[in-house]
C-alpha cells in the first residue's frame, strides 16, 4: 500500500521513477497524483444513420475491406486509402499519410479500433485522416484480453498503458473518459497514465486535511476521492467537482503560505518614522510647483501611515506609466530623513539609476545639496553608487554612505555589495521589482542595523504577470495610481505592418523628420545589439518554441542606426545607446538627448523604464512583434511626457491575423496599462506564483486561474489568515501544513521567506 509521501521509486521502480523526476521533477506519489490531465480522451460520437458533423471526434470499429496504397500528389510519399466496415453496410474512408509504414498493420480483414476527427472534403463525402489505431482480437467474447499491441498514435499509447500480465484489458476502453497527460518527448501521456493506475491501486484511504465545517460549506468532496476521479472519472459531474476541490486545496495552500510570511513580517521591529511638521518633507511640499493628483496623495498618506510604525513597511505602489510614482517615493524618502535614517534606491540598470538621480536632484534642489554652498537648512544629500564609475568618485559616494552623510543612496545591483555599508538604512525602494531576484533584495534589506529590519516599498509600472499573482493573492498591501498627473499629453499608436504595407515604414522616418523639423525628439528602439548575440526574442511573445521553427533574424540596434544616419535620417543628429557601451559614454548620450544635442535616439530597452524627456514625441518600434505586452507599454511611456502629444508606431512583420499581430493591436488599441497587464497574464499564464519564473512555461498553478477564480481565492485567503492567526506555523494542523509544503517546495518557501 502507498502514501502520499511515498517516494516513486519504492512503488514504481527505479527506470519509470528516474524518467518522472527527470522529465517533471517528480519524486513522491503526491507529486504523481498532482500531475493532472491535461484534456479527456472519449469514446467520441457512436456512428448512426446521420452523417457526423465537420470537426467531431468519432470512434469506430469494425473490419478493413480495402486498403490501397496511392502515391502523394504534392510531395514525395505515399497514402495508404482505407475502408472500414463497421456493420450494416456501413463503410467510413480512412485515410494514412504514411502508407507505406502501416501497409503492414492495417490490411484487409483485419479488425480494428480507429479515433479521429471528421473531416469532409467535399459535401456530403467525409473521411477519418490518419486517426489513432488498435488491432483488435477476432471476438471480444472469445478473447476480452489483447496479447499484442499493434497500432500507432493516441490508442497504442493506451493500449500500452492498459497491459498487465495476461496483455491488454479491453475493459479499460469502454471508459466515457480516458486521460490525457502533459507530456515530454521522452515520457509520453500514457506513460504517465500507466504509472497512475499503478499507484490508485496501491493508495491507501487518505485523511483529509481540510476541517470538515469548511467541506461542508463548500460542498467540497473529500480529497481522497477528488484525486481519484480527476484521473480516472466516470461521469463528466466527477471531474468538475474533482477539479472544484482540488482548485481551492491550491488556493488554501498558496494562501497559506501568503499568510505565514505576512506574519513573519509583522513579528519584524522597524524604526518608526512618524511624519513631522518641520523638517525637510514640509519644505519639499512648500516648493512643489505642482499640485499631486488625490491618488498620489492618498498613497502618500497610506505609505506614510506604514513608516510611522515599528512594523516594517511591506508595500507594493503600482501605477499607470507615468503616474507620477517618483513623488509619491521621494516622499516617503523625505519622511524617513526626516526621522535621521537613510534611504536605498534600488534600479535595474546603471541608466535608470543615473536618470533617477538627476530626477530626484532636480526636484529637491537645495534640499539636497547638504555640504554644499547654499544648500537649504533641512538639507540631505543624494548620493550615486553603480559598479562603473571611477574608484575615487566610488569611494567618495561608499563614505557618504557609511558616515550617513548622505541620506538618499542610489544605485544599481553594486548597491547589494558587501563593500557597501550604511549608517543607519531605515527605507529600500526596489524600481521595476520584477527585475530583481528575492536574495538580491534581501542582501539590501540586511545593511540595516541589527535587530531592525528597513521598510521595504517596490514599484512597478505596470504589473507583469507574477506581480499581479501576488498581489491578488494578497502578499502584499498595495497602493495604486490610476490618475496621470496633469501636463501628460495622450499617446497614439499604431501598427506598421511592414510585410503587407512596406510603405509605410518610409512614412515612419517621415513622421521623426517632421515632428524634429517642429523642435521635437524621437526614439527609434530595437531588440537587440548586433549579430554577435544571441537573438533575445527567443523566450519572448513570439519564441520559436510555438511554431518549431527559427524566428527570422530581428534588426540590430547597430545596423539600423548606421542606416538611419546616411539613409532616411542622415540630415537629423542621431545618437545611439545599448547596454555594452561604457557607463561614462551611456550618460554623456542620454544628457545629450535630455539637452536637446540629440534629435533622435536609436536604442534597445535600457530606456524601457525611468527615463523622462519631455521633449521626446515619437517612438518607432522596430521588430515589434518580439517584445511582450507590458515591455511595449513601458517602452511607449517614454514619449508623451510633456506638452506634446505622443505617437508610437510599432513595426512588425507578422502575419495578418496572426497572435502576434493580435497582440500589437491590442496593445495599439488602448493606453491602460492595467487592461494591457490582464491580457499580458491571459497569454503567458501565471508565472511560477511562487518562483522567480515570470512567465507562463513554468506553473505552480494547476487548476487555479488568478483571473477566473477570484471568489476561490479570496475565500482560501480569508481561512488562512484565520488559521495562521490561531495556530502561527500550524503545528495543529499537520495536514495543512503538509498540504502547503506539497505546493510549494523547499526552495520556494525559503524564496518566499527572504522576500
Amino acid at each position: 500500500m502507498a502514501t502520499l509521501s511515498d517516494r516513486l521509486d519504492h512503488l514504481l521502480g527505479a527506470k519509470a521513477a528516474a524518467s518522472l523526476a527527470d522529465a517533471f521533477d517528480m519524486h513522491t506519489v503526491e507529486d504523481l497524483l498532482r500531475h493532472y490531465p491535461l484534456r479527456y480522451a472519449t469514446q467520441g460520437q457512436p456512428l448512426t444513420e446521420e452523417a457526423p458533423e465537420d470537426g467531431a471526434h468519432i470512434t469506430v470499429i469494425g473490419r478493413v475491406t480495402k486498403a490501397d496504397l496511392r502515391p502523394m500528389r504534392q510531395r514525395r510519399g505515399s497514402l495508404l486509402k482505407v475502408v472500414l466496415d463497421t456493420g450494416g453496410g456501413r463503410g467510413v474512408d480512412v485515410t494514412f499519410f504514411n502508407g507505406d509504414k502501416v501497409k503492414y498493420v492495417i490490411r484487409p480483414g483485419v479488425r480494428a479500433m480507429m479515433s479521429g476527427t471528421v473531416n469532409y472534403w467535399r459535401p456530403g463525402q467525409w473521411n477519418l485522416s490518419h486517426p489513432g489505431y488498435l488491432v483488435l482480437p477476432e471476438s471480444d467474447d472469445d478473447e476480452p484480453t489483447l496479447t499484442t499491441v499493434r497500432g500507432g498514435g493516441d490508442l497504442r499509447g493506451i493500449a500500452q498503458s492498459a497491459k498487465g500480465e495476461g496483455g491488454v484489458d479491453m475493459s479499460f476502453f469502454d471508459r466515457e473518459f480516458i486521460p490525457v497527460y502533459p507530456a515530454t518527448a521522452k515520457v509520453q501521456s500514457w506513460e504517465v497514465l500507466a504509472c497512475v493506475r499503478q499507484i490508485l491501486d496501491q493508495l491507501d484511504p487518505l485523511g483529509d486535511p481540510l476541517p470538515a465545517d469548511v467541506r461542508d460549506e463548500r460542498e467540497l468532496m473529500p480529497v481522497g476521492d477528488a484525486l481519484r476521479l480527476i484521473h480516472l472519472p466516470e461521469h463528466t459531474s466527477d471531474i468538475e467537482r474533482a477539479r472544484e476541490r482540488l482548485r481551492f486545496d491550491e488556493a488554501l495552500a498558496l494562501q497559506l503560505v501568503l499568510a505565514e510570511r505576512r506574519h513573519e513580517v509583522s513579528g519584524r521591529t522597524a524604526r518608526a518614522c512618524p511624519r513631522r511638521a518641520d523638517g525637510i518633507v514640509a519644505a519639499f511640499d512648500e516648493r512643489l510647483p505642482f499640485e499631486l493628483t488625490e491618488g498620489q496623495q492618498r498613497v502618500i498618506d497610506e505609505i506614510s501611515g506604514d513608516l510611522s510604525r515599528e512594523q516594517p513597511m511591506h508595500r507594493l505602489l503600482q501605477g499607470e506609466v507615468g503616474s507620477g510614482k517618483t513623488v509619491v517615493a521621494l516622499h516617503a524618502m523625505l519622511q524617513v530623513i526626516d526621522a535621521g535614517q537613510q534611504c536605498a534606491l534600488l534600479a535595474p540598470t546603471e541608466v535608470l539609476a543615473a536618470q533617477h538621480y538627476r530626477s530626484l536632484s532636480a526636484m529637491l534642489g537645495d534640499l539636497g545639496q547638504a555640504g554644499e554652498l547654499g544648500a537649504a537648512e533641512t538639507a540631505t544629500r543624494v548620493t550615486l553608487v553603480t559598479g562603473s564609475m571611477p574608484t575615487a568618485t566610488k569611494r567618495a559616494a561608499l563614505l557618504a554612505a557609511v558616515t550617513g552623510d548622505a541620506g538618499i543612496v542610489i544605485g544599481t545591483h553594486a548597491l547589494i555589495q558587501d563593500a557597501v555599508e550604511f549608517f543607519d538604512l531605515g527605507l529600500v525602494i526596489v524600481d521595476e521589482q520584477h527585475r530583481f531576484g528575492v536574495e538580491q533584495r534581501d542582501a539590501l534589506r540586511a545593511k540595516a542595523k541589527a535587530g531592525f529590519s528597513p521598510h521595504l516599498l517596490v514599484m512597478t509600472a505596470t504589473p507583469i504577470p507574477r506581480t499581479i499573482a501576488m498581489t491578488t493573492l494578497g502578499d502584499l498591501e498595495t497602493s495604486t495610481l490610476t490618475e496621470l498627473p496633469r501636463g501628460r499629453s495622450p499617446i497614439q499608436s499604431k501598427v506598421v505592418p511592414r510585410r503587407v504595407h512596406p510603405n509605410w515604414v518610409d512614412r515612419a522616418w517621415e513622421r521623426i523628420t517632421e515632428e524634429v523639423g517642429a523642435g521635437r525628439q524621437a526614439y527609434v528602439v530595437c531588440s537587440r545589439i548586433g549579430d554577435d548575440e544571441d537573438n533575445p526574442a527567443r523566450g519572448r511573445a513570439g519564441k520559436a518554441a510555438d511554431t518549431g521553427k527559427e524566428p527570422p533574424p530581428t534588426q540590430a540596434v547597430v545596423d539600423v542606426f548606421d542606416r538611419l544616419r546616411t539613409g532616411p535620417l542622415a540630415q537629423l543628429r542621431i545618437g545611439l545607446l545599448h547596454g555594452r557601451l561604457p557607463a561614462d559614454e551611456k550618460d554623456q548620450v542620454m544628457r545629450d538627448f535630455n539637452a536637446g544635442d540629440i534629435d533622435v535616439l536609436v536604442c534597445t530597452t535600457v530606456v524601457e523604464v525611468g527615463v523622462d524627456v519631455p521633449n521626446a514625441t515619437v517612438m518607432v518600434i522596430v521588430d515589434a512583434d518580439r517584445f511582450g505586452v507590458s515591455q511595449l507599454h513601458q517602452l511607449r511611456g517614454r514619449i508623451g511626457r510633456g506638452a506634446h502629444a505622443g505617437l508610437c508606431l510599432l513595426i512588425t512583420d507578422a502575419a495578418p491575423g496572426g497572435p502576434a499581430m493580435t497582440r500589437l493591436e491590442a496593445v495599439a488599441a488602448t493606453t491602460d496599462g492595467f487592461e494591457l497587464s490582464v491580457l499580458d497574464l491571459r497569454q503567458r499564464r501565471e508565472g511560477d506564483v511562487l518562483g522567480a519564473a515570470q512567465s507562463g512555461t513554468t506553473r505552480s498553478l494547476r487548476l487555479l486561474s488568478l483571473l477566473d477564480d477570484l471568489e476561490v481565492i479570496t475565500a482560501a485567503q480569508e481561512l488562512a489568515r484565520t488559521l495562521v492567526e490561531q495556530d502561527p506555523g500550524l503545528t495543529g494542523h499537520p495536514g495543512l501544513a503538509a498540504m502547503m509544503h506539497a505546493a510549494v517546495d523547499s526552495e520556494r518557501l525559503e524564496y518566499l521567506a527572504k522576500s
